[in-house]
């Protein structure tokens, strides 16, 4: 096929390139990982996107020794890239380790520790935090990784703090994801922390995922399969509250919407979402307050009413619950540069 008919197929493949501008992202490869692993990182950060009109990122997959590494399935990947090109990144993820009961190598540590020392983003999916806590990146932070890993994880570096009961963790520099599809919640949060809101949840629905997964880990235990009839009224019942969050919802209302008892919505509730119709309730009205402190001049006060909290100390409080930094810090880390002074 000629190099001309390459270039005007409708879906070209991305091609390597490093604008003056990009923020390189270096993903590591290595032996009996899966397609999967790669394609999370591939589909948020490796293809283009210039319909967002921003600088994107500059993705390269590295290994330890460049040529080819065996993929899960008989396939092989082959890249030019190594370790060097691995430490020299802005951002770098680690989205497994071949052996979670062995140390990486420290050919690996070393290029982590390199990168570190210089201020660059680390981040590990699933059991990619074993390579991170074998650097000793952990020692005194808090981290996660797959529920299936966690007591392990705590027991060989006794050092980080594990957290197993949630999706990911953002400790600045170093961040950690559960297992691997919570790669894909970590990657969205990332593009949220650098290109705002708008673009994250851009991101999100051409994943066709959520820009946010409630809950943690604890929902995704292996656990009985049961047929119930009722999810299916608890699906309709969390669509109405969320069109409806500004107003004040009780489990008393949202029950009646799933013409149900209080008390047979509260246990089907647990039982479909792995929490309670009010802690559900505060996450979703706090995550859809985050759109409004990037994107709008609105005061605090004026969004906790518009996302249905009754007194701005409320919202506060929950805010910080679920964020774990106030309306006020969050607004000054994330904001977009495209606020404008509509109201909430």
């Amino acid at each position: 096929m000629s190099t001309s008919a390459v270039t005007t197929e409708p879906l070209p493949v991305p091609t390597a390139r490093r604008p003056a501008a990009g923020h390189r992202v270096a993903v590591l490869a290595y032996p009996g990982m899966s397609g999967f692993e790669t394609g999370i990182v591939t589909e948020v950060f490796g293809l283009p996107r210039p319909e967002f009109d921003v600088d994107w990122y500059d993705l390269v997959l590295c290994a330890e020794r460049p040529g080819p590494v065996p993929l899960v399935g008989g396939a092989s990947l082959h890249t030019p890239y190594g370790l060097a090109e691995l430490a020299a990144a802005q951002t770098l993820i680690v989205p497994g380790v071949p052996d979670v009961t062995a140390d990486p190598s420290p050919e690996l540590v070393t290029a982590l520790l390199r990168a570190h020392r210089r201020g660059a983003r680390i981040m590990s999916i699933c059991s990619g935090a074993f390579a991170l806590a074998g650097a000793g990146l952990l020692d005194g932070r808090r981290a996660t990784t797959h529920w299936r890993y966690a007591e392990l994880l705590a027991q060989r570096y006794p050092r980080v703090e594990v957290d197993p009961d949630v999706l990911y963790l953002d400790d600045g520099d170093l961040l950690t994801s559960a297992g691997s599809a919570a790669g894909l919640d970590l990657c969205v949060h990332v593009v949220r922390r650098d290109h705002g809101a708008a673009i994250a949840n851009a991101v999100a629905r051409r994943l066709v995922i959520p820009p946010h997964r409630d809950g943690g880990q604890a929902q995704f235990v292996e656990a009985p399969v049961t047929t119930d009839p009722d999810d299916d009224r608890i699906a309709a019942s969390i669509d109405w509250a969320l069109a409806h969050l500004a107003e004040p919802l009780t489990v008393a209302r949202l029950a009646g919407q799933a013409h149900m008892s209080s008390r047979t919505y509260l246990r089907h509730f647990a039982r479909a979402t792995g929490t309670s119709p009010i802690r559900w309730l505060i996450d979703q009205r706090v995550r859809a307050s985050l759109s409004l402190l990037e994107e709008t001049d609105a005061p605090v006060e004026q969004i906790a009413g518009a996302v249905g909290f009754d007194t701005p100390v409320t919202y506060r409080h929950h805010f910080g619950r679920v964020m774990l930094t106030s309306p006020s810090a969050y607004r000054r880390a994330f904001r977009t540069g495209a606020a404008t002074a509509r109201p909430a």
